[in-house]
């Protein structure tokens, strides 16, 4: 088959990569220019150096709307288009131009949580797997039908980097598979149950800012789920910004004002959190490692030296 291929950062890298490692012929690569945006400056292998490398031509656009584009389409004459890490929705007029569509690979379950940062808030939420799926492109953000989907478990102390990793090898089979069956007529479409479906959107920094009336185990995972290298978990002490890199569920049960420094047990310092604290029927939140603002990583116990004060969500 003549494949266009749309994609961006290293999840577009590696189904590039598969893309050229098969017996299809890669025609067209559609990318995003580089960008400055936090979530964007990392997992940023460039599918751009990697379709020149190879030969094959390269579009740079932030959204596929102009008149060059469509006609750059048209000329390859695509018998697929596969997608992944697109940052903007795909029109019609694109995306139903090969004769057997568009094939969007995306990194959860499908149909829960389509959109952007599906690793980050699935792992917030606190979700036992999370995967990769393959799935064919229609008018409404991925919700089209399935053609293949594998799911990875989530373990207690699972990293968004974890989850990242366990994810980013499913993408080269995954893509091999689906065209495969694609080619061959064989493929599956199985319809998404959207009364499951989930849609989230684009995480920024502002969201890793600590609500300390969320359960400490909620903020266990948000600090899980924002490890190096994405912006970390923070909160704010005497008007300085404290990124929180490593923290646990306390073991005892503590009680008061939610961000209330309170107490050491093990190797950090406890902090009240939960919305109905002041019951004293929840755990707190031990932050046992933090990064200063110059960059220090330190034990908490070097920052907190001194229980009481207050942790907060402003400076």
């Amino acid at each position: 088959m003549r494949v266009v291929m749309f994609g961006y950062q290293t999840w577009g890298h590696r189904t590039l990569q598969a893309l050229l490692d098969s017996t299809h012929e890669v025609v067209l690569v559609v990318t995003h220019p580089r960008s400055e945006h936090a979530y964007e400056r990392i997992w940023n292998d460039s599918v751009a150096e990697l379709a020149e490398a190879h030969g094959v031509p390269v579009l740079l656009r932030n959204r596929p709307d102009d008149d060059e584009l469509m006609a750059r389409l048209k000329e390859a004459e695509p018998d697929l288009i596969v997608a992944n890490n697109w940052r903007t929705w795909i029109p019609p007029e694109i995306f139903a131009l090969p004769r057997h569509g568009t094939l969007n690979v995306h990194d959860s379950l499908l149909p829960a949580y389509a959109g952007f940062s599906p690793l980050i808030w699935a792992l917030i939420n606190g979700e036992k797997e999370v995967g990769v799926t393959a799935h064919m492109m229609n008018e409404e953000l991925d919700a089209g039908d399935i053609v293949v989907q594998r799911a990875v478990p989530v373990g207690p102390q699972d990293t968004a980097t974890d989850l990242f990793h366990r994810t980013v090898d499913l993408i080269g089979p995954i893509v091999t598979e689906a065209l495969g069956l694609i080619d061959s007529g064989t493929a599956v479409f199985t319809p998404q149950d959207r009364s499951k479906a989930s849609f989230f959107h684009k995480r920024s920094v502002e969201d890793g800012n600590i609500d300390w009336t969320w359960p400490a185990e909620d903020i266990e995972r948000l600090v899980r789920a924002q490890s190096d290298p994405y912006p970390n978990a923070f909160t704010y002490y005497k008007g300085e910004r404290v990124r929180v890199t490593k923290a646990s569920v306390s073991q005892g049960i503590y009680g008061g004002t939610p961000g209330r420094v309170f107490i050491r047990e093990g190797d950090g310092v406890v902090i009240v959190a939960g919305a109905e604290a002041r019951k004293g029927r929840g755990h707190g939140l031990v932050i046992e490692r933090v990064r200063t603002e110059d960059g220090a990583d330190l034990p908490a116990t070097e920052v907190f030296r001194a229980m009481g004060g207050y942790l907060t969500r402003h400076a």
